[in-house]
């Protein structure tokens, strides 16, 4: 038998109070790694830190500051020595707007924190990785950024940025074996949504709930995706189990960038042709 996927190695996670993130580092905490969770949230990355025990720990980061991003990696390689997986996924919707609507500022902030952060999480996992001989680096990306409709405009434009940067990073840094992809979630039960919608407090934590009640349509699969179903992926590209796999987009999203479920006429139709079918004897 194996032991755990991550023993013995170090990650760090961003946007991982709550949801997608908060799934990684619990997950890499079970697979044996050390974590280290950072978020602008303080109180619910403190909690689950504490909740997580020993392996994790929480520091405060936003990720459109460069200084940020790089004070948490200089922690982590400081605690234990070297950093092995930087996972770059805070982020946020925003706001759904008409494109002659959309705000320069909006715009600006959307690809700050969604797009500019995942540069600076890169390019500050580089050196430590470089000088461990290797690591991997993941980004979180959305079905939004590889198809239209799944989410407003400045928030699909720079998902799909962060596909491209993460094809062009990946290019160059494999000759130091240092691998980088792209994990793409498609309607994931998450408060997301409704912090999107500028909910706030209880009535954001509620949100979850209608989410996913609402996402069971939206994928062939008829169900939401859990931010379980994003961390499983998450340990296969940190850990050897991926050693191969770099540039890539993994996508865990029930089908939905293929195409939706078939609407309830198409269903009726089809059920109508198999039942002709049947007295045909065919």
């Amino acid at each position: 038998m194996t032991g755990p996927a991550l023993a013995g190695r170090t990650a760090l996670v961003t946007g991982a109070a709550s949801g997608i993130g908060a799934a990684v580092a619990t997950r890499f905490v079970a697979e044996g790694a050390s974590v280290l969770l950072c978020d602008v949230d303080e109180e619910r990355g403190t909690a689950l830190a504490a909740e997580l025990g020993t392996a994790a720990r929480f520091r405060r980061v936003d990720v459109t500051e460069e200084d940020d991003v790089a004070g948490a990696v200089a922690e982590a390689v400081e605690r234990h020595g070297r950093l092995d997986c930087m996972v770059n996924n805070a982020g946020a919707v925003g706001r759904w707007r008409f494109v002659d609507d959309v705000p320069a500022a909006e715009w600006d902030a959307a690809f700050a924190l969604l797009c500019r952060s995942v540069l600076f999480g890169i390019k500050h996992a580089v050196a430590p990785m470089r000088a461990a001989g290797g690591g991997s680096i993941i980004a979180t990306g959305s079905v939004a950024g590889l198809r239209t409709g799944y989410g407003p405009h400045a928030y699909g434009a720079a998902k799909a940025a962060v596909v491209q940067l993460v094809r062009s990073a990946a290019v160059e840094l494999a000759a130091d074996r240092i691998r980088v992809n792209t994990l793409v979630p498609g309607g994931v039960a998450t408060r997301i949504v409704g912090h999107g919608a500028g909910l706030t407090g209880d009535a954001l934590d509620r949100s979850v709930d209608l989410v996913r009640a609402d996402l069971r349509s939206l994928q062939p699969m008829p169900r939401a995706g859990e931010p379980d179903d994003l961390a499983a992926a998450a340990v296969f590209l940190a850990s050897d189990a991926s050693g191969f796999v770099t540039g890539q987009e993994l996508v865990v999203d029930g089908g939905a960038s293929v195409g939706r479920q078939w609407p309830a006429d198409a269903v009726r139709m089809a059920e109508r042709a198999r039942q002709r079918d049947r007295e045909r004897g065919r």
